[in-house]
């Protein structure tokens, strides 16, 4: 993580300041709802920047995009063994989330950095690729594919949405997953290609508090912004201020 002195703090004074909100395992709707609200309050200009990172429950997510046919297994099967089924807004097929994979939303103006969708998903391969080169692990690109490789297996899954130059949705990076989960679909809608992970590279359990606190420093690094933690709750309370206050200014209106 980055931490400033206040020699540096003076260098980088006018440094762009992006909150992070970690919101430990949560369901996937939760998640997705605290997205949409921040979302539609960085679009009104209502709250800053701001990464929300969790793990998620068991969950089947397909994108705009996606292929219904790309599951392989029924979707009340899936959630008699405990996996949620999700149609959402992002970009991509159909991907997995679950305990051990540490999933990062920014919600970005992305206009302050750069007008470039792509730009920002190889800024969003590169922090990954950063922080696995920590722990040892090659991590590369594919010109044809949006992710994060290793060999020819996806070790992190990227979608995302933009819109009014605003983003949400974000990374999926595969650190104590259990990749039997993967069994089930074909992720993202690829064939030829596995999956991986860091524990079942590396032999053994990873921190993800580590892990997180890595590729947010990273974050830091490639958008050239100063990351500073948030307390979870104190956070979703002040958004729904935000939006009741707006709501009462939209009652008095009318």
């Amino acid at each position: 993580m980055r931490v400033q002195s206040k020699l540096q703090h003076s260098k980088d004074s006018f440094m762009k300041v992006v909150n992070v909100v970690h919101l430990g395992i949560t369901d996937y709707k939760t998640a997705w709802d605290l997205q949409r609200k921040s979302f539609d309050l960085r679009i009104e200009g209502k709250i800053t920047d701001t990464v929300i990172m969790n793990e998620h429950h068991h969950v089947y997510t397909i994108g705009k995009s996606g292929d219904q046919n790309h599951l392989l297994a029924g979707v009340e099967e899936l959630k008699e063994k405990g996996a949620d089924v999700f149609f959402t807004d992002r970009g991509g097929d159909v991907t997995y989330h679950g305990p051990g994979q540490l999933v990062g939303y920014p919600i970005l103006r992305l206009g302050d950095y750069y007008l470039d969708v792509h730009r920002y998903l190889r800024d969003i391969e590169e922090l990954i690729i950063r922080t696995l080169s920590e722990y040892g692990i090659e991590g590369s690109r594919d010109e044809n594919l949006t992710g994060v490789w290793v060999g020819n297996e996806k070790i992190a899954a990227i979608g995302v949405k933009v819109s009014h130059w605003v983003t949400m949705h974000g990374f999926a990076l595969n650190v104590n997953t259990d990749l039997s989960y993967f069994e089930r679909i074909i992720p993202c809608g690829i064939f030829h290609k596995g999956v991986t992970s860091m524990n079942h590279l590396l032999g053994k359990s990873i921190s993800l508090d580590e892990v997180s606190s890595r590729v947010l420093s990273h974050f830091g690094e490639v958008f050239n912004v100063e990351i500073r933690e948030n307390d979870a709750p104190a956070f979703m309370q002040s958004l729904d201020q935000l939006i009741m206050e707006k709501e009462q200014c939209l009652q008095t209106a009318t």
